[in-house]
């Protein structure tokens, strides 16, 4: 089946500047390189400078090659009928992302090459002086979770009224939804997150949390954070932890990626309908507060080497106040979502892009809307 997908591949995108394993062995080659690459360059520099610089592009080739729908996987209920859904091949794609993980935490992943590159592309803002001393960056993932400088660097809006909810982490928020009685988005289409299509909130806060029906009646929100983000993520609001788990993923793609041939680009389709329970690896942190009910935090992680870390503090009964971090993402990473109870009105403010109904990206820190006592009609 393998073969079968590369040769599928091949067949729809044969040019090798931007599809170079056309085949069996040369298939084995590309992975044994990709385990100790840098994320940016699972496509080489100097063999493909047409996308090389677009580190999505890198990934979407990666699992374009696995991602083909196959004959024989039909009826078996995987997405796409591909075979990066399909065991034994499904548990072998996370023992490759965790050797890869752990490539990126040894010091062989950075080297003054590496930082320069980063530093001088603007995206990440390296010379903006808002971080720590570079040097404190021995490997890539402590560059990609690299600390701010000092708290002045993000001040916190509005600190002592927790009315205002503030941005988590540098990221770009995407909208606000209902939720209905049943704990199901209150839209038939759900919401896309990351590689799914979010419809229950049960699911999301995962079954065995005493809190995933405490968020019937309420509203979600959620935000985007860029591979060039700071990838630390702090409390939107201050209160008292009553909850704090990790929920494993299979760390799949969760969509289709097709290959664009107008633009010469691969394109990702995250209309598949996926259940929480099984996809991307999520934090989910409840915080109770004074005024405004609970509050669910939920960091969730992406495809490549999904990491969501809380600080060791971050413990049930814990006190926190608005503005602490809470945690971090190595790479993948990274969307974030809010979730209020029933009891509070959310009202997203982030400005608007101009001419455009997306919202401006936000620091973290920034005022991301404000909450409202919610008027019960009898």
């Amino acid at each position: 089946m393998l073969i079968s997908s590369i040769e599928k591949a091949r067949q729809i995108n044969p040019d090798r500047n931007t599809n170079p394993a056309q085949n069996l062995q040369e298939y084995y080659e590309f992975v044994s390189w990709a385990e100790t690459s840098m994320p940016w360059a699972l496509l080489k520099k100097e063999e493909y400078p047409e996308i090389f610089d677009n580190i999505f592009q890198s990934l979407c080739y990666f699992y374009f090659l696995i991602d083909q729908p196959l004959p024989e996987l039909e009826g078996k209920g995987l997405v796409n009928n591909s075979l990066q859904y399909a065991e034994p091949f499904a548990s072998w794609l996370i023992t490759f992302s965790k050797l890869w993980g752990k490539y990126l935490d040894s010091e062989a992943s950075w080297n003054k090459a590496y930082y320069n590159m980063a530093l001088n592309d603007p995206a990440f803002g390296l010379k903006n002086d808002w971080y720590e001393n570079s040097s404190n960056w021995k490997t890539f993932n402590q560059f990609f979770a690299r600390y701010l400088r000092s708290d002045d660097m993000r001040p916190i809006a509005s600190p002592e009224d927790n009315s205002v909810v503030t941005s988590f982490a540098d990221s770009e928020p995407q909208g606000v939804w209902l939720i209905d009685s049943a704990s199901f988005i209150n839209d038939p289409k759900g919401v896309v997150v990351k590689s799914s299509t979010l419809k229950s909130i049960k699911k999301l806060i995962g079954d065995d949390s005493e809190y995933k029906d405490a968020f019937s009646n309420g509203t979600l929100t959620h935000s985007f954070l860029n591979v060039n983000d700071y990838h630390r993520y702090h409390f939107p609001m201050s209160g008292i932890i009553k909850e704090v788990r990790i929920i494993q993923g299979i760390n799949p793609t969760g969509g289709s990626l097709w290959w664009d041939k107008e633009n010469s680009r691969y394109a990702f389709d995250p209309s598949a309908i996926l259940g929480w329970q099984s996809v991307e690896t999520r934090g989910c942190v409840i915080l109770e507060t004074k005024e405004h009910g609970l509050v669910a935090l939920l960091p969730i992680g992406m495809v490549a080497v999904g990491s969501v870390n809380f600080e060791e503090n971050v413990k049930v009964g814990a006190e926190v106040k608005k503005g602490d971090m809470l945690g971090n993402f190595l790479f993948g990473g990274s969307d974030f979502i809010l979730i209020f109870q029933d009891k509070v009105n959310f009202t997203l403010e982030a400005p608007k892009k101009q001419g455009s109904d997306s919202y401006q990206h936000l620091l973290m820190g920034e005022k991301l809307g404000s909450l409202s006592k919610r008027q019960i009609n009898k």
